[in-house]
């Protein structure tokens, strides 16, 4: 096992290198530039038509609301990245890694609206007469590059066994165990037991149930991480005094810097929102909508609302508890819990573990939808009832594996991944582009003013 964990740390750390930081962020930075950075003065309509009771897409192709299709996308992302990410990035790059993660945040809602966009542009009906569409379907019929469509579904269907599935419940058990003294074994079980109880019901049951968990799970640690700031916010400037002031350390030096504040704050950025992975898109693709432009404003706001929003409390209640230097990468799980308990004695800790455990159960239940559509393009229908039977048994091994080897899979699965998606995107951008133009149109005409 150590020589295996030694292989995938040293393919963890290629994949992971500036080029790959580069390309992630350089990619949100230049749709950004040729989007001329509507994310900004569009986020207030976008945040209104993904909450809004009366959305437009009751007569549009789709299986599932813009809420619905968002809400699934943020199950996905807002999980245990948000909770033992931030903690993990603070603890291995230092509190400066918190800035890098909201510059990556910046840059990739550019980069989430225009997966979207092609998403439901390229999206296609299968034989259940359900839409289906992401990063396979736009490469294969935007590029016509089928070998590398062919190539990001494989990595995606490894990718949710990592990121969506052992991550989330490695998280859960160690921190149960930790609070309650229930063993990851059982914790494991359960967990495999309940995700098997909704994904039998595929795309349709999976909205029900993450619409109904994720407002939940949000508020309630949203709630308590600002109860935390305003309540302690005499402790806030010096935190954020400290988060910038490190994320531009020149002591550590250019390389160090590189290697690990920016590293640390970049990964664990993008394994939070997921931008430019890919994911998203996949869920983007089933809503219902009559334009990909106004999913996509929708999904964009998924980057605003996981990292800006849920990120940034729990970053800054970390620094502001200042306990991350007493923790090491294998204790990382359980610095938040310990940060907010420092603030909420007796009551922190278990408020975080019940977070997490809603976060990561919504996460792997997003997430395999992500895989599923992923594995059905690569072997159709005849390989779903298998793919289903596995994952929730890889639930179980997630939750007894070494944390250390389950972080550095999940990073490994995640750059694989983006590769062929930040192609995709490069190479289509003028699509976006294009349709975003027909898009300002079409909302000058119902309202009367560009977005």
């Amino acid at each position: 096992m150590d020589a295996f964990s030694d292989v995938i740390s040293m393919v963890n750390s290629f994949v992971w290198g500036p080029w790959m930081l580069a390309l992630l962020v350089g990619t949100g930075l230049f749709l950004s530039l040729r989007l001329r950075f509507m994310q900004f003065p569009t986020l207030p309509y976008a945040l209104k038509l993904a909450f809004s009771p009366r959305q437009r897409d009751h007569r549009s192709k789709g299986d599932i609301s813009h809420f619905q299709a968002l809400m699934t996308a943020l199950a996905a992302t807002i999980g245990t990245g948000n909770i033992v990410g931030v903690a993990t990035a603070v603890v291995l790059g230092g509190p400066g890694s918190v800035f890098w993660m909201w510059i990556t945040a910046f840059v990739g809602m550019a980069t989430k609206y225009s997966e979207a966009v092609l998403a439901v542009k390229y999206r296609i009906t299968d034989e259940q007469g359900e839409m289906v569409g992401g990063p396979m379907y736009y490469i294969e019929r935007g590029m016509g590059c089928k070998w590398l469509a062919w190539l990001f579904a494989l990595f995606g269907t490894v990718a949710a066994f990592g990121i969506g599935n052992m991550v989330q419940a490695n998280a859960v058990a160690g921190n149960v165990y930790n609070v309650f003294g229930i063993p990851t074994w059982t914790t494991g079980l359960i967990l495999a037991f309940l995700t098997a109880l909704v994904i039998m019901g595929g795309i349709r049951s999976i909205g029900k149930a993450t619409g109904t968990l994720v407002p939940l799970m949000a508020l309630l640690y949203i709630a308590t991480g600002l109860l935390i700031i305003i309540h302690n916010y005499h402790l806030v400037p010096h935190a954020l005094k400290v988060i910038f002031t490190e994320a531009f350390n020149a002591q550590a030096g250019f390389g160090a810097l590189i290697g690990t504040t920016i590293r640390y704050g970049v990964a664990r950025g993008v394994f939070s929102n997921e931008a430019g992975l890919g994911s998203a898109p996949i869920a983007a693709a089933a809503a219902k909508t009559d334009h990909p432009c106004r999913q996509a404003l929708v999904s964009m706001t998924g980057t605003f609302l996981d990292t800006i929003i849920v990120c940034s409390i729990t970053g800054i209640s970390l620094v502001m508890a200042g306990l991350y230097q007493g923790f090491s990468e294998g204790t990382a799980a359980i610095l938040t819990s310990s940060s907010f308990d420092y603030f909420l004695p007796g009551i922190g800790s278990y408020i975080v573990t019940i977070g997490l455990i809603l976060f990561a159960y919504s996460t792997v239940l997003g997430w395999f939808y992500y895989g599923e559509k992923c594995f059905y393009y690569l072997a159709g229908f005849k390989g779903i009832k298998p793919y289903r039977l596995i994952f929730c048994f890889m639930v179980f091994i997630g939750a007894i594996l070494k944390m250390g080897l389950v972080w550095d899979l999940a990073d490994a699965f995640n750059g694989a991944m983006a590769i062929p998606n930040l192609i995709g995107l490069l190479a289509l951008s003028g699509v976006v582009v294009s349709e975003t133009r027909e898009f300002q149109k079409l909302r000058d005409q119902e309202e009367g003013k560009l977005i």
